[in-house]
């Protein structure tokens, strides 16, 4: 399983560190995801959930 949200699929992304040199490597920028108790299909499962999706109350807590 990767690193993304259950719900929205939001899921690392890359980019660049820049130096103040302006020279750039590589970086990850990953999703705040909480492993939360949520109701899917009428069943009460553990999975892992942006916290976006969780503001925007896309999700139903068990």
């Amino acid at each position: 399983m990767g690193y993304k949200c259950t719900i929205c699929d939001k899921k690392t992304q890359s980019g660049n560190n820049v130096s103040h040199s302006n020279r750039k490597t590589k970086r990850s920028f990953k999703p705040n995801l909480q492993k939360i108790n949520i109701i899917d299909a009428g069943i009460k499962q553990k999975k892992y959930v942006c916290t976006s999706c969780i503001k925007a109350g896309k999700i139903t807590k068990a």
